[in-house]
């Protein structure tokens, strides 16, 4: 089952998780022995996130947060940790990511590096102002990969 690993470092990561045991094998790439929490932010994706990452201080997961933003048009709540970007079954269910929505999540990494990149040199004016211009590019991104 085709899935997609965003470290917090901004890395996307393609992943074929056995179907027999994709709880388990999401589990294990994010890092969790326990709590798997899954967000769904786009009808068709679920992401899956460590139920622990904020509480045990795992870093902060920018891309993941942007990606997630962008699918629901509006600012969200920081992403800890590896997250892993799965399909979605009309059942609420785990499946396959496709091509258009891997398309998504490799475009907003990409923005978030370069952007990240830009502000080494040339710093946003404030957090509201990074988290504006962030989330404009990424759901920009999302928009020409539809």
């Amino acid at each position: 089952m085709r899935a997609l690993l965003i470290a917090p470092d901004g890395t996307v990561t393609e992943l074929d998780l056995p179907e027999s045991a994709v709880s388990s094998a999401i589990r294990d790439h994010i890092g969790s022995d326990g709590a798997v929490d899954q967000g769904r932010y786009h009808p068709h994706a679920l992401l899956h996130v460590h139920g622990d990452g904020q509480r045990i201080g795992l870093d902060a997961n920018l891309t993941a947060w942007a990606l997630a933003s962008a699918w629901r048009g509006m600012p969200l709540y920081p992403f800890q940790g590896p997250v892993v970007v799965t399909g979605r079954t009309q059942d609420g269910d785990t499946s396959g990511l496709d091509d258009t929505l891997a398309a998504h999540v490799h475009a907003v990494a990409q923005t978030v590096r370069e952007t990240r990149e830009t502000w080494q040199t040339r710093p946003p004016a404030s957090n509201e102002a990074a988290v504006n211009e962030l989330l404009a590019y990424a759901v920009r991104d999302v928009a020409a990969h539809r």
